[in-house]
């Protein structure tokens, strides 16, 4: 069967942003399907295709995958004008492909939103079977975060994301929100399927280098963060902790920043103000550097900005990253993760807004450091039980090629 795959950010593991689409592209191939992946050009992703864009496009085969990669350039860091511009063209462009294109079925994933207009063209136009993955609920998200509120643009977006469901043969959602949020825009539950983000045992728990950034040393509590530092990560909250540690002189605990993104000048300038000198950033890695990292590390944190539509509708790479390289999780708002991170065990559960909570648990952490790598081996082992990605990838497969249904 052959895929034709829209994925505006795809990035193989040479990037430093989340590998999902490029490990269920390779589990098709593994199931002996054909991919051609369609996407832009994202900051922190590598598609992996060197050669010059001519006409706005360049073309090319990295790991099995055929690559559309359009002359579309996109990082966290451009403003929502910007950004909007770059969706609307490439959701345009990607209609052409999908008007034009050989391919048996037609497969879109978030973000962003207008990746589903491809989707629906090839539905309507071709007759082409439609499989859409929602990674994040629109315009529920940026409603509540206060990111738009031109109420002209929220409903343009809420008709677009019903067209997308019902255009859709199959949906598939990353978490349990997700799928209850696309159940309540009446999508017949057996037409969607829970398939969350992975864990890539083989990257992050085999790793036997490690290192750690200058300003660390071997005997401090490293707890680190791996994403983006925009408005929906709320990174806000580890300077807050780290004034409450800087406070009671527990210089012997570091907060280390890793990536890149909208927030990451304004969050450097109040550590500089603020003499926050536990506070470590570093630029993006990738996966493999990533994964070295973790082994040096004694705790992953797991931070979202206190948005009610976050606590059980994201499904964030990073905490399936942590828990695959064995690092207990601290996690700092309510949902389906905290409640997972309770119940085996695997980390520390805070409430939200609250730095003094932070900053105990991570002072907790640091004066039990021998109880650490159970809490660790516990995630690890919920890993492997529960988010194996190449379990996760087989059902995925399945249910995009129709055996599954």
């Amino acid at each position: 069967m052959n895929v034709l795959y829209f994925h505006q950010h795809f990035s193989t593991p040479k990037g430093s942003t989340g590998i999902r689409s490029y490990e269920m592209a390779k589990s098709l191939l593994n199931h002996g399907h054909s991919v051609t992946m369609v996407c832009g050009s994202y900051g922190g992703g590598q598609t992996g295709l060197t050669t010059d864009f001519i006409k706005g496009r360049r073309e090319g085969n990295v790991d099995g995958i055929d690559i559309i990669e359009f002359d579309l350039a996109y990082a966290n860091t451009d403003g929502l004008a910007k950004r909007a511009g770059l969706f609307l063209r490439f959701a345009f462009k990607s209609i052409g492909i999908a008007l034009t294109h050989q391919y048996d079925v037609v497969f879109s994933t978030t973000t962003p939103l207008t990746a589903g207009i491809p989707g629906i063209f090839a539905r309507w136009l071709r007759g082409k079977p439609f499989v859409f993955e929602v990674r994040d609920l629109w315009p529920e998200l940026p409603k509540q975060m206060g990111v738009i509120k031109n109420p002209v643009i929220l409903a343009a977006m809420s008709v677009l994301e019903w067209c997308s469901y019902r255009s859709a043969h199959r949906c598939i959602g990353l978490s349990p929100g997700i799928v209850a949020g696309i159940q309540r825009r009446g999508v017949s539950p057996d037409k969607i399927a829970l398939v969350p983000n992975g864990c890539d045992l083989g990257i992050f728990s085999q790793q036997t280098q490690s290192w750690r950034p200058a300003g660390v040393s071997e005997t401090d509590l490293m707890a680190i963060f791996t994403g983006t530092h925009g408005i929906a990560n709320g990174l806000d909250s580890a300077l807050s902790a780290a004034l409450e540690l800087k406070k009671i002189d527990r210089n012997d605990i570091k907060i280390v920043l890793i990536g890149q993104g909208k927030l990451k000048n304004s969050l450097q300038k109040r550590a500089k103000e603020e003499q926050l000198q536990n506070v470590i950033f570093h630029e993006p890695v990738n996966k493999q550097i990533l994964a070295e990292l973790m082994q040096g590390a004694d705790l992953g944190l797991q931070l979202l900005a206190n948005i009610p539509a976050f606590y059980y509708g994201t499904s964030p790479n990073k905490f399936f990253d942590y828990i695959s390289a064995g690092l207990p999780v601290l996690n700092n708002y309510p949902g389906w993760l905290a409640g997972m991170i309770n119940d085996n065990s695997c980390g520390y559960a805070i409430e939200p807004d609250n730095a003094k909570a932070f900053a105990d648990a991570l002072v907790h952490a640091a004066d039990n450091r021998q109880a650490l790598p159970q809490m660790g081996d516990n995630g690890l082992a919920l890993a492997k039980r529960e988010f194996n990605r190449k379990d996760l990838a087989d059902k995925w497969v399945a249910w995009v090629t129709g055996e599954g249904k």
